[in-house]
């Protein structure tokens, strides 16, 4: 046991999993985004719903989405917050099938038109899974660089991927590779261990099969409203 699972993260209260782990639901959403989001759609479901409100959870997702951090003291004025960026956003409960019970599913569209929707949950002191992303299958919690990619689940689109990343010496911690079904349309999800370039993501995002490039750094500078 490692003294982060006795202490916990560290966070604005009062829950580690209903609102600490919601605003790191929002803000991996937020940089898997690339933008602030200008419109957001919340649903809430199992304890999120039910109890979610006392516990802030709503205005932990809402903070997460304006690029604030668990920890951030802002956390409690987040709707405010958001009307003063422009951000519209709605909160409503969801029904979903076999979900963790601090599910919560965003849909989030940018200024600039980007649209994404994830599912993730709050497993525990303030870790999170992401489970779909745009309607694909996914799993993972956010605390590496990330690069997801979408993808027409044809023969060689793989090995251009890792070929791409083994070219500029960044290692693969882990990956996996989602499909509706044979030949048609797929998920890559790729835990790395060092960053991965701006330059890089726009490159395969031109690769042939290639249908959607996202990125998440956890080491990139922030890049969060400003005070």
């Amino acid at each position: 046991m490692r003294l982060f699972d006795v202490l916990g993260p560290v966070m604005i209260g009062p829950s580690s999993s209903h609102t600490a782990g919601a605003a790191k639901i929002g803000y991996t959403a937020q940089k898997l985004l690339g933008e602030l989001p200008a419109e957001a759609d919340i649903g809430l479901y199992g304890s999120f719903a039910t109890t979610g409100k006392g516990h802030g959870t709503d205005r932990a997702l809402v903070a997460g989405l304006l690029g604030l951090r668990p920890d951030d003291p802002r956390l409690p004025d987040s709707f405010a917050l958001a009307e003063e960026q422009g951000m519209k956003f709605t909160i409503h409960p969801i029904e979903l099938r076999s979900a963790h019970p601090n599910t919560t599913v965003l849909t989030l569209k940018s200024r600039s038109g980007r649209v994404l929707t994830l599912q993730a949950a709050s497993v525990g002191g303030g870790r999170i899974r992401v489970t779909e992303i745009d309607g694909v299958p996914a799993d993972f919690g956010g605390d590496s660089n990330t690069l997801i990619i979408h993808n027409e689940d044809t023969p060689g689109c793989i090995a251009e991927v890792t070929m791409s990343l083994a070219q500029r010496r960044i290692n693969i911690a882990s990956m996996q590779v989602f499909r509706a079904a044979s030949g048609g349309y797929a998920v890559m999800v790729l835990e790395c261990d060092s960053h991965i370039p701006r330059a890089l993501e726009q490159q395969m995002a031109q690769m042939p099969g290639i249908r959607k490039v996202t990125c998440l750094n956890v080491d990139e500078p922030e890049e969060a409203m400003e005070d």
